[in-house]
């Protein structure tokens, strides 16, 4: 399927301008779920780059839009967040009038350090804008300033650990650590919104991505999980590649797919 793909800079957000790349799949129509996607980076980058996940995202049909969240106020916690949730406010607001309609899904979405953004908007939404989100993709997300888990200790090797240690040093210099920038050791998740849930078997986020979707299936949350294998990771977190990418590709639009088939089903999940 042919995805199109445009630069737009959304005025009116409560912030000030943001910069975007939207991602439209041929099929996107009337109702077609409409996608706010937060890049990865560790925290410090920004700028807008092509976006392979965004871009399977909008293969299954989705209107998806990628935002530059650290540059109009820069990457320390709360401003990506600021950002993250003024351009989901914003989209609420005006999706029927500019993409999507009154019948589209909203969803926020994110891969490592933004699947953290992801989270903590999907927090801050349960808290100050009830029913507004639909739903939230967490591809990976770097959830735990900690960074004791299994899985990262025996990732050392990669060279991602030093990165991501720099990355919370900075995403939280601005002193505390509020729960919606560490959304694992937020103490209260019920009544978020439902999520999908992807990691790979290999991945270093692994154990703190699977042990969030636990946490939100004891709260009640619906949660759709899929873990690749080992050799399908994610390389546009990483800057590798990796073998079956096309195959990789085709998992997250078929995922996508039918999370959205069972959010149709259950609006009342949330």
């Amino acid at each position: 399927m042919t995805v199109q793909v445009k630069d737009m800079v959304f005025e009116k957000v409560a912030i000030g301008p943001i910069s975007t790349r939207v991602y439209q799949g041929a099929e996107y129509g009337k109702g077609s779920p409409i996608v706010l996607y937060f890049h990865g980076g560790a925290f410090q980058s920004s700028g807008i780059l092509d976006n392979p996940v965004a871009e399977s995202i909008a293969n299954a049909g989705a209107i998806v839009v990628v935002a530059d969240y650290n540059a109009p106020l820069g990457g320390v916690f709360p401003k990506p967040l600021e950002v993250g949730y003024s351009l989901f406010s914003y989209m609420a607001n005006k999706r029927a009038s500019g993409l999507g309609d009154r019948n589209s899904l909203l969803l926020v979405a994110g891969e490592e350090a933004g699947g953290n953004i992801a989270a903590g908007v999907a927090l801050k939404a349960r808290d100050h804008y009830a029913n507004a989100l639909n739903g939230q993709i967490l591809i990976s997300p770097l959830l735990d300033p900690f960074m004791g888990t299994s899985s990262i200790r025996k990732a050392d090797g990669i060279g991602m650990r030093q990165r991501w240690t720099e990355g919370w040093s900075h995403y939280l210099s601005g002193g505390g650590c509020h729960p919606y920038a560490a959304p694992c050791l937020c103490s209260r998740i019920s009544g978020v919104a439902p999520a999908l849930i992807m990691t790979a078997e290999d991945d270093p986020l692994r154990d703190e991505t699977l042990g969030y979707a636990a946490r939100l299936k004891k709260a009640e949350v619906s949660v759709r999980q899929h873990v690749f294998p080992a050799g399908k990771g994610w390389p546009s977190l990483y800057g590798g590649k990796t073998d079956g990418v096309s195959d990789w590709q085709a998992t997250i639009s078929r995922e996508f797919g039918s999370f959205i088939r069972e959010l149709s089903l259950q609006p009342q999940l949330h």
